[in-house]
């Protein structure tokens, strides 16, 4: 008996549940989460930025103070640190060799030389530490000296070079580093996983970064001071920088992504973007910018690459150990804790990025053993 033909499906035909059953079975609660992940970090990212940026204000700006007779140099500090707001953070240099020495040596952004017998004093200033630093103890200093009937004449002792625009080639060299380290750890992961399978993979991954971070670290120098004429200063030590700011952002980035999978990765964005990128010192450093991002600029990545970046331009590396030793801290810590966290979950790689699965699902392998490869036994 011949039996009656199913009529066909129409594909484009609502399952029996409705839209709504649909919309629960293409949006996944994992994905839905991470979705409103991705609107707080870009809220986040907002708030940082503008927070930082929108009304910058000179607090403590450290400044020495000379002249060839000690009470004028101790009267003139006095005066000068105690203008309302406390702009600036004074102190006094026995004579004027001393001040250009600590300008030079980065232990203060200028100094103002007095000159007792005449109505003009000297504000050495160095522009290569960020020009709206130099411009705005012109701007202060020369307030204060006319108050008091002088003169102001400003000589540049550390001038950004020609082709570095307002001193910020430092600040987006460094964030060319860093956007490099921790895209080439995400990379990392979404080839194998977010999460390293063992102790092996984890060696890997970090020695591939380290490859990478020496490569980055010479094209991004060569680019920014041969090629472009941005930057000065020694291109080893450029390359040197280079290469730990990118490991270290890299190993940053491989060790959230070890703590907390496919997270790891938004994590990352939003130390290194969000609060580092603002909190820099690029457009503004430190001194002008609020307190919350002013202290916690030194101690992230992009804060500590781009003060080290414009010491090694300018300063002849003067003042560039503290932040490479804080760079040096995020690059071990990130590796050990990558390491560990390969240690703790030995066996249990977790999926792939972009599979579907979560990431604590065990990776499905290539072929079923005793079974043919076909579509539902290979991945």
């Amino acid at each position: 008996m011949t039996q009656p033909t199913p009529p066909a499906r129409n594909p484009h035909a609502t399952p029996s549940g409705g839209f709504l059953a649909e919309i629960k079975d293409a949006v996944t609660t994992r994905a839905a989460l991470l979705v409103l992940g991705v609107l707080a970090l870009q809220l986040a990212f907002i708030t940082s930025y503008i927070g930082a940026f929108h009304h910058p204000e000179p607090s403590r700006i450290p400044i020495a103070v000379a002249a060839p007779v000690a009470p004028v140099a101790e009267r003139t500090a006095q005066q000068l640190g105690a203008l309302r707001g406390e702009p600036l953070d004074t102190r006094v240099a026995k004579d004027e060799a001393e001040a250009l020495r600590q300008v030079r040596e980065r232990d203060v952004d200028g100094a103002l030389i007095v000159d007792p017998a005449g109505t003009t004093d000297r504000l050495l200033v160095a522009s290569g530490a960020g020009a709206s630093l130099s411009q705005a103890l012109e701007q202060i200093v020369g307030l204060a000296e006319k108050a008091q009937g002088r003169t102001l004449r400003i000589t540049d002792v550390a001038p950004a070079d020609a082709g570095d625009a307002r001193g910020l080639s430092s600040f987006y060299l460094v964030v060319g580093w860093c956007v490099g380290g921790y895209l080439c750890a995400a990379i990392l992961a979404i080839s194998a996983g977010a999460r390293p399978g063992n102790m092996h993979r984890a060696i890997i991954r970090l020695g591939t970064l380290l490859v990478y971070s020496l490569a980055a670290g010479l094209l991004g120098a060569v680019i920014a001071g041969p090629v472009l004429g941005a930057l000065p200063g020694s291109l080893p030590a450029l390359w040197g920088l280079g290469t730990l700011v990118v490991f270290a952002v890299g190993a940053t980035t491989l060790a959230f992504q070890g703590l907390a999978g496919v997270v790891g990765i938004g994590l990352a964005i939003l130390l290194v973007v969000v609060f580092g990128n603002p909190s820099a010192g690029g457009a503004y450093p430190y001194p002008l910018l609020p307190p919350f991002w002013r202290a916690i600029g030194p101690a992230l990545p992009p804060g500590a690459g781009t003060y080290a970046a414009r010491s090694v331009a300018y300063f002849k590396g003067n003042g560039a150990a503290g932040p490479m030793l804080v760079l040096a801290a995020w690059a071990v810590a990130g590796a050990a804790v990558t390491l560990a966290c390969s240690v703790v979950r030995r066996g249990r790689p977790g999926a792939a990025v972009g599979s579907g699965l979560p990431d604590d699902a065990p990776s499905v392998p290539r072929f079923t053993a005793g079974a043919p490869e076909g579509p539902d036994t290979a991945r």
